[in-house]
């Protein structure tokens, strides 16, 4: 909501958001850090480094998918598909739902590519966390950058600019306008030299996942933001299991919690034993162990789904079916189940592997690739999987919602 704030003291002052990392007194916060950091090691692990990638082009998908799921906008896979190829549909508000979905992956995928060449101190700045936002507005149609002030007037989302006006989020009032830069400079100079893969490192994390919130630095879209930088610190140290995990499917499914978490995490200090600064120390504590909680759960969900000889077994029953349909030539799903193990073939290997003329193997390739079930980066490349909407809830059960597509 945006408007003046009567009657309301605006936050003005840094100190005013500390602490900005909880005690965790008995290590209950550590202990669950470090299983995140094992699981998210065991989970790199478990496939070819071409199948891999393509996972985590999918799970890339997902995490714009679910993000989007936070702030009211439900995109289907099949809709999420054809934007990812810029075909959007004809009608207004189904294409202006995938230009959403567009801009968050386009922004996922620029933000990945910034940070091969950033330090890690420069995650948290200021001036990466603008870059977020003014990569993710200007890709959005202009229905998406207007926001009603309480008046009703609309009020211009500019892309990359820190907010101008007051506004409220629930009961909480971030900080003032003219103070906005005094926090985010606070912000990166305590968080930034926590970027690392450790305990420490990664409750730092949780921690500046709410205070960024709490911060709230730009007129709209700072929920996204702030959970493309957490996205981007897990990326900067290692920890986001290459790509196959991702934290807003978890807080998608718990939405209700993970915004009730947020809105606990806004309370000042509640008593003489709640920590030394003026928010409180232990509902921050409370949020932190719900975000690596979140996190465990999602890697431990990932793991599952990724068990070899399971995955095996869903990717060529999902090739027969589309064979006893018609869709798919005899001897797909063998295919598609020997690729996935040795990540990806010369196309010569295609008829060996089938069973047929090098000619008939050619066409099954072909029709593979038609439907975006194979892949390949050059007309005589070898081939690898690729995991379209129309294969992902084969092979991938309840990685989105039931009813989804």
């Amino acid at each position: 909501m945006i408007g003046k704030m009567a009657r309301r003291t605006l936050y003005e002052y840094p100190s005013d958001m500390e602490p900005l990392l909880p005690e965790d007194r008995d290590g209950s916060l550590a202990a669950l850090a470090l299983q995140t950091i094992r699981g998210s090691e065991r989970l790199r692990g478990k496939l070819h480094p071409a199948t891999r990638r393509g996972v985590a082009e999918l799970v890339q998908s997902m995490n714009s998918y679910y993000s989007n799921l936070i702030e009211g906008h439900r995109t289907r896979p099949m809709d999420i598909d054809r934007a990812l190829r810029q075909e959007f549909g004809g009608n207004r508000e189904q294409r202006n739902l995938q230009q959403l979905h567009w801009a968050h992956v386009e922004t996922e995928r620029w933000m990945k590519v910034a940070l091969g060449t950033m330090s890690t101190a420069e995650v948290c700045s200021g001036d990466f966390l603008c870059a977020i936002h003014r990569e993710f507005y200007s890709r959005l149609p202009d229905e998406f950058k207007n926001i009603a002030s309480e008046t009703g007037r609309l009020e211009r989302i500019e892309s990359g600019a820190l907010r101008m006006s007051v506004v409220s989020v629930g009961i909480h009032v971030p900080p003032a306008p003219a103070s906005l830069p005094r926090f985010l400079k606070r912000f990166s100079s305590f968080y930034a030299p926590l970027v690392e893969e450790s305990q420490r490192g990664l409750i730092a994390a949780a921690a500046a996942h709410h205070r960024l919130a709490w911060i709230h630095p730009f007129l709209d879209g700072n929920g996204r933001v702030t959970r493309l930088f957490t996205l981007a610190w897990f990326s900067k140290i290692g920890l986001a299991g290459d790509g196959l995990w991702t934290l807003s499917r978890g807080f998608a499914r718990q939405q209700s919690e993970y915004k009730a978490m947020l809105a606990q995490a806004d309370e000042r200090r509640l008593n003489d034993f709640d920590g030394r600064g003026y928010l409180s120390d232990r509902r921050l504590g409370n949020f932190c162990e719900f975000v690596l909680k979140t996190a465990l759960d999602q890697i431990a969900f990932m793991e599952d789904l990724l068990e070899l000889e399971a995955l095996q077994r869903r990717v060529l029953a999902f090739g027969k079916r589309l064979e006893t349909e018609g869709a798919l030539l005899k001897g797909s799903g063998e295919l598609l189940r020997d690729i996935l193990l040795r990540g990806e073939i010369p196309r010569g290997d295609v008829a060996r592997i089938v069973g047929v003329s090098p000619r008939t193997g050619q066409t099954i390739s072909g029709a593979l690739l038609r439907a975006n079930l194979l892949q390949s980066d050059s007309p005589k490349g070898s081939l690898r999987l690729g995991f379209p909407a129309l294969a992902s809830a084969s092979y991938f059960p309840n990685l989105f919602p039931a009813g989804a597509d």
